[in-house]
């Protein structure tokens, strides 16, 4: 186990969970802290909808003690705004370790506002926003940046390098583009070529659906650290894989079919007290589609998800597929 240094926050070990939105929220951060994760990070949140005090986000800023270290994520365009927020976020007390900027996100609405892997195409307002955050709060500041915005214009070393001249204490690198979103394969040369051009550390990001291949990942690339995302959906054992693994050489086994109905059941018994049983047993339907990913039987159940609108309905469902398929 590696431990990494971000700023002034020492993380336990080098494994990250990745921000995800609709995914990362408090209850489903609790349970990767549980199996091992050094690092969680929240779902991002838009420094405008703080500034104007929109009500939805005041549920995504909620913090728990059993997580720390936490990274908050905020993602906005214009630099004046994220270093007043920045501050704001400090001086009203939310506890959050680490603070992070998006540069990533490829969805539309956030790129088209030029915020998001938008600020690929604009390396001096970046550089101007990590510069304006980081003189505004005493926490560390990172960056979530892609290989580039497009295949013409790789870019992220230069971009990572701009990012710790301004700044920045750490920085992510996704290796995709923006315009591959989250198809194909991760380009994983890039994060050695940034992890060459930069001396702050740089996380690995793409990908790591296995502890095989973070461990490739350390191999190919060098990198400090490791973000797993989409690999920890429904799968928040896979830091506890992966350490397992670094450790002993020898791969962890993977859950029983009652040791995930029972995580599961238990992630959606949090969402429910942390949401509401309405929003939360519905968000609970993707998460449960992605627990049983891969379990014998489990197609079934996935189409009867669409369906379920109660715990009662969920847990009565697990206990049927145990039945049948355990």
């Amino acid at each position: 186990m590696q431990t990494l240094q971000i700023g002034n926050v020492t993380l336990k070990n080098n494994l990250i969970l990745g921000p995800m939105a609709g995914v990362t929220d408090l209850p489903f951060r609790l349970l990767c802290a549980e199996q091992g994760a050094g690092l969680l990070c929240m779902e991002m949140v838009s420094a405008k909808a703080i500034l104007y005090n929109n009500k939805n986000t005041k549920a995504m800023l909620t913090i728990d003690e059993r997580e720390h270290p936490v990274s908050l994520q905020l993602f906005g365009s214009d630099p004046q705004i994220m270093g007043d927020i920045a501050k704001r976020l400090e001086h009203e007390g939310v506890p959050f370790d680490i603070l992070d900027i998006n540069m990533g996100c490829p969805v539309p609405k956030v790129v088209n506002n030029g915020e998001g892997s938008a600020l690929m195409k604009q390396p001096l307002i970046a550089g101007q926003i990590v510069e304006t955050m980081a003189k505004a709060t005493s926490r560390p500041v990172t960056v979530k940046i892609r290989k580039g915005f497009d295949d013409a214009h790789v870019n992220a070393p230069e971009l990572a390098h701009i990012a710790q001249e301004s700044g920045a204490a750490a920085v992510a690198v996704h290796g995709r583009t923006r315009e591959q979103y989250y198809s194909g394969r991760a380009d994983w040369s890039v994060i050695r070529s940034v992890k060459e051009a930069v001396h702050i550390p740089v996380i690995g990001n793409g990908d790591i659906l296995t502890a095989a291949d973070a461990i490739r990942m350390r191999e190919e690339t060098g990198c400090d650290g490791f973000m797993v995302a989409r690999g920890a959906q429904g799968n928040p054992w896979i830091f506890a894989q992966i350490l397992h693994e670094w450790e002993t050489g020898k791969p962890l086994e993977k859950p029983s079919l009652q040791e995930m109905a029972d995580m599961m059941l238990r992630h959606a018994r949090m969402q429910i007290a942390f949401k509401g049983e309405y929003v939360g047993i519905r968000e609970m339907r993707k998460h449960a589609a992605w627990y049983t990913g891969g379990y014998h039987g489990a197609s079934h159940v996935r189409r009867a998800l669409s369906e379920v609108e109660s715990y009662p309905q969920l847990e009565g469902l697990m206990h049927k597929f145990i039945n049948e398929c355990g």
